[in-house]
């Protein structure tokens, strides 16, 4: 995740919480809504999990990363606001760690996994794809987009970050959701739509005559999500899967809902937070096209982009941020792109 470029990334929204809820307890945040906060080992140090309560049990949306502590958490909560009753029912908005990683662990305990096609074989995919060194085509493909030689040849010799180290092992089977449809939850009836961009076919959840969203990734407020060009997808434009999914998802944005975001606070104002999500990127790829008026790689275009210094860990998240926003100028026409003598990408503002 990055800051939010533009300075009103919270203005005009409304926040009805001034604090979340501490580990292992919960905030009702609508009649048999809770919501509940499972740590993470990044600069993004949460997540939020949400429980909703159904005839014999709860449903649950996004899970966290899987580990003994997020374990123990999720169970605290099951014995004590849950009221000792399972969870029946996983909602993973997107195949990313920190919404699918317990899934598997609460599938073994009887739960159904909802999730759209492409999250659920994303994340099964991930999950079985361990790798102890990066691969030949991620070396290249960071070699190709101007990752600084040095940050590289350690990356190289380091086991990268693998979704089994955080996401529990995902049994066959799922249920599958897809934009159109209207599913029950929760004793709740919810349109779902389709978000992109963040992750491929992000679900987003709109309550049916009522003022619930389940925002996933798709509607943070205060922060955009990360839009990361990577060699998975390397022709991909993600950029541009983010701006189209903002215009499908404005028509459905009202004053009075009240979102419920996978990080941060619940908000409401959602008209305006869609405007500004949008805006973000549209002023980021402004100044990047400034920024190339001088051919540059990839390696060299955080600063028309981030707000703050980029360096350890936030390294990568930046320069795969980079490539995606250079990628969608390259698309559009609005950059070339020249191979230099070394194999590297170079972008020049067309």
């Amino acid at each position: 995740m990055k800051d939010i470029d533009i300075p009103d990334g919270y203005a005009g929204l409304d926040f009805p919480w001034d604090s979340p809820p501490r580990e292992g307890e919960v905030i009702e945040v609508a009649d048999g809504v809770l919501w509940a906060r499972l740590p993470l080992p990044m600069a993004l140090d949460h997540v939020n999990i949400y429980f909703l309560r159904e005839d014999d049990g709860w449903a649950m949306v996004d899970t966290g990363f899987d580990t003994k502590r997020t374990r123990t958490i999720v169970e605290t909560l099951m014995a004590g606001p849950l009221g000792g009753l399972p969870v029946l029912r996983v909602l993973a908005t997107h195949h990313h760690p920190d919404h699918i990683g317990l899934a598997g662990w609460l599938m073994g305990q009887g739960a159904d996994l909802l999730a759209t096609r492409t999250a659920w074989l994303m994340a099964r995919m991930l999950v079985l794809d361990e790798q102890p060194v990066p691969t030949p085509e991620t070396l290249n493909f960071c070699h190709q987009w101007g990752m600084d030689p040095d940050i590289l040849a350690e990356r190289a010799k380091e086991r990268p970050f693998n979704f089994a180290d955080m996401v529990a092992p995902l049994p066959v089977g799922y249920t599958r959701i897809q934009a159109g449809e209207v599913v029950h939850l929760g004793g709740r009836d919810w349109h779902v739509a389709q978000g992109d961009g963040h992750a491929p076919e992000h679900a987003v959840l709109y309550e049916v005559g009522g003022p619930l969203v389940l925002g996933g990734d798709q509607l943070l407020p205060g922060i955009s999500p990360n839009l990361g060009l990577y060699p998975t997808e390397a022709n991909g434009d993600p950029v541009g899967d983010w701006l189209a999914a903002c215009d499908r998802l404005m028509p459905m944005a009202r004053e009075d809902q009240l979102v419920l975001p996978g990080h941060k606070t619940p908000y409401r104002g959602l008209p305006r937070r869609m405007a500004s999500l949008r805006l973000n990127h549209v002023t980021a790829l402004n100044r990047l096209e400034a920024h190339i008026a001088t051919p540059r790689t990839g390696g060299e275009c955080f600063a028309p982009l981030f707000k703050r210094e980029v360096s350890g860990p936030t390294y990568a998240l930046a320069f795969f941020e980079a490539a995606a926003h250079l990628q969608h100028l390259w698309l559009t026409g609005r950059a070339r792109r020249e191979t230099r003598h070394d194999g590297v990408w170079t972008f020049q503002a067309a």
